[in-house]
């Protein structure tokens, strides 16, 4: 999910702590300092790119404690999504994370990992349908297929519906996580009834790094924000190394952030991915209203090899026999709005066009070339992604 189905992501460019200046902070990149509508609240606990909720009991008017209870979602630092609780259904801690359930009374179960929401009942269709089936959809007759996280089971409930899947793997690192989504997700813990997922409880990292090359027709990396134990799953080397698993053509779908919040990280990671995919790297979006500033994007990569055309589906999922029967109906997710997800804002493509990839990387490879012409990240009335000298 978004802010983490099981820790493994990258690093941040910022941090923030308190609400104080700190000379031993980063300074914000611009795209967060735009975003940042003031200082955090005191009883908030800080990360590099989002910040923690926290639950708050509003006082009347009359100086009297109201009975009603709110969970505080932050969209960003100043400002946050108030969740009305109902009940408190689970709280513990696994050796990696702080785990929460509560039941709301318009999003239904919410589930909040180290105080960030991942998901809740109402809208959690927005992400595993869109993280699922823009990768899919855009390949013929994908066999085999690898999720990193995802361990609510929402991915795999979504891969199930295509027919062609032979093999799904899942490599999640935290069985607790697991374990309270098949008693409070059932809707989404289905996923791993299906007879081709095979579970691997441990360290995608170590994982993929073991998996032999060229196995996987699409990798599909639902894991948390790009900050703390999930630091490794958006750098170079671990993005290289699921390149090493994908068959010629393969595709690999990695959240991209909020194009509101976080450009600094996009830019960042299409760099990356365009070092290491020559097949193509597109930016995706969608809608997502628990999440901060209501949207999450994807990065789709193909490694070089047949092509693939991401922009419109070539296995679409309205053909393929049996995905949207009766009690397996899509709620979000269509091909309309497979096409129209990579269709970016002008702002969006304006930041993503300005930014100088070389810098970042040829410097440091290639020291004494450095100095020639700088290679800018090109975004066409397509979408597609070129090098532009």
């Amino acid at each position: 999910m978004e802010a983490g189905d099981a820790g493994n992501g990258s690093a941040a460019a910022a941090q923030i702590k308190g609400s104080g200046d700190d000379a031993s902070c980063k300074p914000l990149p611009p795209c967060c300092v735009k975003a940042k509508a003031g200082v955090p609240e005191a009883e908030a606990k800080c990360h590099d790119t989002v910040v923690s909720g926290w639950f708050t009991e509003p006082r009347s008017r009359f100086g009297k404690t109201s009975k009603v209870q709110y969970y505080n979602n932050p969209m960003w630092p100043g400002e946050a999504h108030s969740l009305k609780v109902e009940k408190i259904l689970y709280q513990g801690k696994s050796p990696y994370q702080e785990i929460l359930v509560f039941e709301s009374s318009t999003y239904g179960n919410v589930l909040v990992l180290d105080g960030i929401v991942q998901l809740t009942d109402k809208d959690e269709c927005a992400y595993q349908e869109m993280v699922t089936h823009l990768p899919l959809c855009s390949i013929p007759s994908p066999k085999n297929v690898l999720v990193v996280g995802g361990g609510d089971g929402g991915v795999l409930r979504e891969i199930a519906r295509h027919d062609s899947v032979e093999t799904i793997d899942i490599c999640e690192i935290d069985q607790l996580v697991i374990d309270v989504c098949k008693e409070f997700f059932p809707n989404l813990s289905m996923g791993f009834k299906d007879p081709r997922v095979r579970l691997h409880v441990g360290d995608a990292v170590d994982f993929l790094r073991d998996s032999p090359e060229g196995k996987y027709d699409a990798i599909i990396v639902d894991s948390s924000d790009p900050i703390g134990p999930a630091q490794a799953l958006v750098e170079k080397p671990f993005i290289q190394t699921i390149a090493r698993a994908l068959k010629a053509g393969g595709v690999l779908c990695n959240l991209a952030e909020s194009m509101w919040l976080h450009t600094h990280l996009i830019q960042d990671m299409l760099s990356i991915c365009r070092q290491t995919f020559k097949g193509g790297v597109h930016y995706a979006w969608t809608s997502v209203p628990t999440y901060p500033s209501g949207v999450i994007g994807f990065l789709l990569c193909a490694k070089e090899g047949p092509p693939v055309n991401f922009l419109t589906p070539v296995n679409p999922i309205e053909k393929i026999q049996g995905a949207t029967k009766a009690g397996k109906e899509l709620r979000f997710y269509n091909s309309e709005i497979h096409r129209a997800a990579f269709v970016l804002p002008t702002f969006v493509r304006r930041e993503l066009e300005s930014y100088d990839t070389s810098s970042t990387s040829t410097e440091k490879e290639n020291p004494k070339e450095s100095v020639s012409k700088s290679q800018k990240i090109k975004i066409l009335p397509n979408n597609s992604i070129l090098t532009a000298s």
